[in-house]
């Protein structure tokens, strides 16, 4: 007795395999789903890389930007992200889709339509979290989940650019198999924009406050996961295996390996010889990121060893993308712009000199070959048409979406609770044997002796005049105040000219040499220089008179006709550490 199931004929105990139907839609839609699962385990792969190399007190708030990711981004991408990249309705253009908000096919396209669907959302949700990662450590939760529903619009776009059938890049056959462009590239551009607008954490650039890592292993261990679901990443996107797409997603897995190698030995021998014979941890896990990036979009049509050769740069641009950043004083923690946006416009660039013709599926993923592979120049310049277009709507929407954030809700923490860490004023996960008054009394007064020698700079908006000319600043709320070069028209001598000329140069002196801060319902003096000779602010007042704190308070309040200070039921110096 015979039975034919799916192309397979089984007789008695023997399975004979015929060639009419090689495969089944559902041996497609197992190997989408299945490689879209794997793609979502990136997600722990980040949040490991990520806090691995951030400081010890963002552990748990990084970890918990990972699970935002996906959870409202997936949401808003089923509701308008899915209908913008891939709807087919009357009203889609070469810019946008439309259709399918909401997504829920009938029976009949059911399988198809939400196994891209679950595949697409961990593209988009893979697109958030890269730049999570340039924004880690002083970033507001509240502020974030806003950003992961927009930044999910922001990718939409360019995804149906260059995979939809009808988007204009795809029209002039970009060739992008597994996403450098709409993932990688939206991604890195938002980091690098999120970077700048948020500026270096405290103490990155200078100050008393060296940031270290906080587990290497948790990064390398990233490395790991990211490495395996980059895998289902390039692979899967042959979106099945029936035909002759097996083969495709069988080269993407031997070109993805070759490159992370070859990135990965480059990164070794750029440790070796610029830092001396030491292994540095990040440049080997980024530099092997870089590689991957790189080889993201030529995966399933290359050769292995174009794909060698692609990771090894991908690896030597990943470095000097540091390296840049460094001298431009732009705070990345984990390197998100130098992995993903530097790295993926060379990832876009090389499918113009190393990529060949699609032979196996008829052109799909690349109907023209790059310059070393017989082609012309048409297909390069299609890519940097690419890495133009992408580069600037990225750019655009995204300094547009990352500022009316910041003016409406505030990007970015106060540094009184960067210091705590996100992971105490965010979800109160506190250390065995913690103190969190004597933490805040401790930042506070890090804080203030940081910005009276000018380690931060007062933002413009905290800058005040008071009404006899002198500047202040106020900082961490309205209740402290650091004021600079105050001098009060009642401590000059009204006596002879001679002796008021010499006791104003010494007034003029005397504010100078001094900084006054006052920090709640205490009043901290620290003298800039030692002005013990000019003590004496009026010939007919005593030395303790103008060295007492009554005498301070006093002669603020005849000056203006108000406080100058906060007004205090407690008056009582203290020292700044």
């Amino acid at each position: 007795m015979a039975t034919t199931v799916a192309g397979v004929t089984t007789t008695n105990s023997t399975i004979t395999t015929t060639t009419s139907s090689p495969h089944s839609p559902w041996d497609d839609a197992t190997w989408i789903l299945t490689s879209a699962f794997i793609i979502f385990t990136m997600q722990s792969g980040f949040g490991l890389l990520e806090s691995g190399m951030a400081t010890r007190r963002n552990e748990v708030n990084i970890m918990m930007k990972n699970a935002i990711d996906v959870v409202f981004g997936g949401m808003l991408y089923w509701a308008v992200g899915y209908g913008i990249s891939f709807g087919t309705s009357a009203g889609s253009n070469a810019f946008s889709g439309w259709g399918s908000f909401f997504l829920d096919p009938d029976d009949e396209h059911i399988g198809t339509e939400f196994s891209k669907f679950t595949f697409q959302a961990s593209f988009a949700t893979t697109a958030t979290t890269i730049v999570s990662g340039a924004m880690a450590e002083r970033t507001k939760l509240h502020a974030y989940i806003v950003f992961c529903l927009t930044n999910t619009i922001v990718y939409s776009f360019p995804a149906h650019w260059v995979w939809a059938p009808n988007g204009w890049l795809k029209q002039l056959n970009v060739v992008d198999v597994a996403g450098v462009g709409p993932v990688h590239l939206v991604g890195g551009v938002t980091a690098l924009i999120a970077a700048i607008m948020l500026k270096p954490r405290y103490g990155r650039f200078g100050g008393r406050i060296k940031l270290t890592s906080s587990s290497p292993v948790n990064s390398l261990l990233g490395l790991f996961i990211l490495w395996w679901g980059w895998l289902g990443f390039n692979c899967g996107s042959t979106f099945g295996i029936s035909g002759g797409k097996w083969k495709l997603a069988a080269k993407a897995a031997a070109t993805t390996i070759m490159a992370s190698c070859g990135g990965g030995i480059t990164a070794f021998f750029i440790s070796f010889v610029f830092y001396k014979r030491i292994t540095k941890v990040r440049l080997i896990t980024n530099g092997i990121l870089g590689s991957l990036v790189s080889i993201t979009g030529i995966c399933a049509v290359t050769q292995c060893w174009a794909a060698i050769i692609i990771g090894c740069v991908g690896a030597i641009i990943e470095a000097a993308g540091e390296v840049l950043l460094l001298k431009f004083k732009i705070d990345d923690p984990v390197g998100a712009t130098a992995v993903h946006f530097f790295c993926s416009v060379w990832g876009l660039l090389c499918c113009g000199l190393f990529a060949n013709v699609d032979t196996i599926q008829n052109k799909a993923f690349a109907a023209h070959a790059g310059i070393f592979m017989g082609g012309d120049f048409y297909l390069l310049g299609v890519q940097c048409l690419a890495v133009v277009s992408i580069i600037a709507w990225s750019a655009i929407v995204s300094f547009i979406n990352l500022k009316i954030l910041d003016l409406t809700i505030g990007l970015r923490v106060d540094i009184e609770d960067e210091l705590l860490g996100a992971d105490i004023y965010e979800h109160m996960c506190y250390p065995p044997g913690f103190d969190l008054e004597d933490a805040k009394k401790s930042i506070h007064k890090r804080v203030a002796k940081d910005r009276m020698f000018g380690f931060i700079k007062a933002k413009p908006k905290e800058k005040e005049v008071t009404t006899d000319g002198s500047s202040c600043m106020c900082f961490f709320g309205k209740s402290r105040v650091l004021t600079k070069n105050i001098v009060h028209p009642n401590e000059q001598d009204q006596g002879s000219s001679q002796n008021g000329d010499r006791d104003q140069k010494k007034n003029s002196k005397l504010s100078d040499s001094r900084l006054r801060l006052v920090a709640n319902d205490n009043i901290c003096i620290s003298d800039i220089e030692n002005d013990q000779d000019n003590r004496s602010v009026n010939s007919d007042k005593s030395m303790g008179e103008a060295n007492s704190v009554d005498s301070v308070r006093r002669r603020s309040r005849a000056s203006s006709g108000k406080d100058s200070f906060q007004d205090t039921d407690r008056e009582k110096p203290c020292q700044i550490m």
